[in-house]
């Protein structure tokens, strides 16, 4: 299963009591759909994500990025303080590709692109003869 979402915190490596490295981390997907009545629902889905091949990566995995994962789902039921039972979706990622940095990195790029483009256009002062 493959999904696509921006993460919400940054990831955290931990030492199980085998000594094995995990990464966690938390990624947010976005759907949108129309209900019967033409109105516009959107929907987001949170996943816990585990990664368990290299802890190195947890420097990248920083919140906002957006990431496409490769792994399988499973629910883990719990019961939360005030008694009732839940669940949460966990990821069990096997491939993490980056499909970008954070929104803030992706609008300073911009700014930066912009103020290259306002730079470059501008008409040199020098006094050429041709």
């Amino acid at each position: 299963m493959n999904i696509i979402g921006r993460l919400t915190r940054d990831a955290e490596v931990r030492t199980t009591s085998q000594d094995k490295k995990v990464v966690n981390f938390s990624v947010a997907t976005n759907d949108s759909y129309r209900n019967k009545q033409g109105e516009r629902i959107e929907q987001t889905t949170y996943f816990d994500c585990s990664y368990w091949i290299s802890p190195n990566v947890a420097k990248i995995l920083t919140k906002g990025t957006l990431v496409e994962l490769t792994g399988r789902v499973s629910t883990r039921p719990w019961t939360a303080n005030d008694g009732e039972l839940r669940a949460s979706l966990n990821f069990h990622t096997s491939t993490i590709k980056l499909h970008g940095g954070t929104k803030k990195t992706e609008n300073a790029q911009v700014s930066n692109k912009q103020e290259k483009t306002k730079t470059t256009n501008q008409e040199p002062n020098d006094d050429l003869p041709f």
